[in-house]
């Protein structure tokens, strides 16, 4: 078994000594001026992951509608222009000189007609799965949360619509059980169907913990460790030959160190 933790949670020297992987979650890292990539600050983390024998997946830019998330590296993957698809070409690039295993990019949002904005996502996947393949990188559909309306790709059946249309080895899907958790209402046997539907496709894996309602703070989407609300984590075992990462997405050392003892005692 591979855990890894994202950036989010502490340093790569704090990381790299308490997983087996690091997630390099891009928008975040410090890593940009603006929507210019700073060539200087990705050679300090190329130098210190150099050093190390962690492995590594990456969180590309997205669209966030929060203070803390950089206005020009907005990327909503339903509407995409000239600057948006070069954000991403520069992860994928990134990605390819790292030796990623995984690039996670989330789906778009829905703008009027859900119809239109997941034919348009369609064509905007197709395009970014081309380049990954130019560049030899795997890419991670992400679920989003249900509890978002606006969000594509929040269920099993519209996610592997949108992988199975683009038809490409370099796209799968990236598991993300905290937010299937929302869409399924915190109902455990919803979300085993969710699991084992969509385990055929599953390229990697995003792991936190909720109750599995909406809240004010982030459409209840809390990135809690794996055992302090409701999930039940054993879920994971029923997708049978995974051998991807089991990447914790919380915000602290403390929240990592707990959730690794949960994912260790999995029968995976």
């Amino acid at each position: 078994m591979i855990i890894g933790a994202s950036s989010l949670a502490g340093s790569i020297y704090q990381l790299k000594h308490e997983v087996d992987s690091i997630e390099l979650y891009i928008p975040k890292m410090g890593l940009y001026n603006g929507s210019k990539l700073q060539d200087d600050e990705f050679k300090k983390v190329y130098d210190e992951l150099s050093t190390s024998s962690a492995l590594t997946s990456m969180h590309a830019p997205y669209f966030a509608d929060v203070d803390t998330y950089p206005d020009d590296l907005l990327v909503d993957t339903t509407i995409m222009d000239d600057k948006q698809f070069g954000l991403m070409e520069e992860s994928i690039n990134l990605a390819n000189k790292l030796d990623t295993r995984v690039v996670v990019i989330h789906p778009g949002k829905i703008h009027q007609d859900r119809y239109k904005s997941f034919a348009k996502m369609l064509d905007n996947l197709k395009s970014l799965a081309s380049t990954a393949s130019d560049y030899g990188v795997m890419l991670g559909l992400e679920n989003k949360e249900g509890t978002d309306t606006n969000n594509l790709c929040c269920d099993a059946d519209e996610l592997l619509q949108a992988v199975e249309e683009v038809n490409s080895d370099n796209l799968g899907v990236t598991f993300d059980i905290g937010h299937a958790n929302l869409t399924c209402g915190g109902d455990n046997q919803k979300l085993r169907y969710f699991a084992n539907r969509i385990s055929d496709y599953v390229v990697h894996m995003h792991l936190h913990d909720n109750y599995g309602v909406w809240t004010e703070d982030y459409d209840g989407d809390l990135h809690q460790a794996p055992g302090k609300c409701m999930i039940d984590f054993s879920i994971l075992e029923d997708i049978k030959g995974y051998r991807g990462i089991y990447n914790l997405e919380v915000f602290s050392i403390d929240d990592v160190v707990a959730g690794k003892k949960i994912i260790n005692n999995l029968k995976v």
